[in-house]
């Protein structure tokens, strides 16, 4: 008959199309409560500190000038970048936990990333073009917690002792966020085995700027104060050294 299948053909069932499995998203902690005494400590970063922090010494020895010494509260933490063992120099501030700003592209890096994540680390793109970043740098800030940027924005490799262009963004998260600026410049490149000189200077508090409606333009002024500062910091280091080296020949 018409419309009858042969007999012994079995007719064949189109399986049933499987809901496709959402990506789980990957846990990303941002913000750390404060402790009964009010401090917003990484209990992983205070474990990686014990346990690298003679190691670097040992392989990079440092001496701090200046007042190395994070006060309590929200800060930024601003300095110039040569190699990826500069990080220690800000951690050592403070036993409380410090946010890093890092490259966006670091967090796909499969070790790297991970521990980034649990770290409380930002990502940021070069150009600055990233809202994102924005919006949890100042969510770090406003929780009472401390955070580090390189505004070169990556580690400078070029030959002489010049800064890389700087990225503007640390002073309007400073004016937004009524965060003092720490800066600090680490004056001669990392070497095994030779002693570097990291120059911390007083916190900068941008006051002038607050509470008023800026230009793109008031914001590039408060970030080029920033950048000044780093510069005096190492030219006044160096005019010490200068001094101390001419006394001992005297």
């Amino acid at each position: 008959m018409d419309g009858e299948k042969p007999s012994g053909e079995r007719a064949q069932k189109t399986p049933p199309e499987k809901p496709a499995k959402k990506k789980k998203e990957k846990q990303y902690r941002l913000l750390f409560p404060a402790n009964k005494k009010g401090k917003h400590v990484m209990h992983l970063l205070n474990f990686l500190r014990v346990l690298f922090y003679p190691i670097h010494f040992l392989v990079y020895p440092y001496k701090f000038y200046g007042p190395s010494k994070a006060g309590p509260g929200a800060c930024i933490l601003m300095g110039n970048h040569y190699c990826i063992w500069d990080v220690f120099y800000p951690a050592r501030t403070t036993w409380e936990g410090v946010h890093f700003m890092m490259k966006a592209s670091l967090f796909d890096v499969p070790v790297i990333g991970a521990w980034a994540r649990r770290l409380g680390a930002i990502g940021a793109m070069r150009d600055g073009s990233d809202m994102r970043t924005v919006i949890d740098a100042m969510k770090v800030l406003k929780n009472g917690e401390k955070l580090n940027i390189f505004p070169e924005g990556t580690r400078n490799k070029t030959e002489g002792d010049g800064f890389l262009p700087f990225h503007g963004g640390a002073a309007f998260l400073a004016i937004k966020t009524k965060t003092p600026v720490i800066p600090f410049v680490i004056c001669n490149r990392p070497k095994v085995w030779h002693c570097t000189h990291v120059v911390f200077g007083e916190p900068m508090e941008l006051t002038e700027y607050y509470d008023k409606k800026l230009t793109p333009e008031d914001y590039a002024e408060a970030d080029e104060k920033l950048k000044e500062r780093l510069f005096e910091l190492r030219a006044e280091h160096r005019a010490m050294l200068a001094e101390k080296k001419a006394r001992r020949r005297k």
